[in-house]
């Protein structure tokens, strides 16, 4: 498989990955702002959503992530003690 190397908006990638085809069902106004969005990015609708679907995985990943080292922690017993609770919330209260 070749790749192309292609900037746009200053933004450098490398497109050489296999695709596949994914259909969904969406709302007429999420088509209407995806076709928005691609006509302001100079990209196409598949570029836009393949971005979007990218983003949502990286943050909720990151989340699931997270959860499972905490519940890990807590399950090896692994608490902040009543002083660390505290000041953390002394901090965030000066805000």
């Amino acid at each position: 498989m070749e790749c192309d190397a292609v900037e746009r908006l200053t933004v450098r990638y490398t497109e050489c990955m296999a695709k596949e085809t994914l259909t969904v069902r969406v709302e007429p106004g999420i088509r209407k702002a995806l076709d928005g969005i691609a006509v302001a990015l100079d990209r196409d609708r598949t570029y836009v959503v393949g971005q979007a679907l990218e983003e949502f995985i990286s943050v909720h990943q990151w989340q699931l992530d997270h959860i499972r080292q905490g519940l890990r922690e807590a399950n090896a017993g692994e608490f902040a003690s009543a002083a660390e609770v505290k000041r953390v919330t002394e901090r965030l209260r000066r805000r």
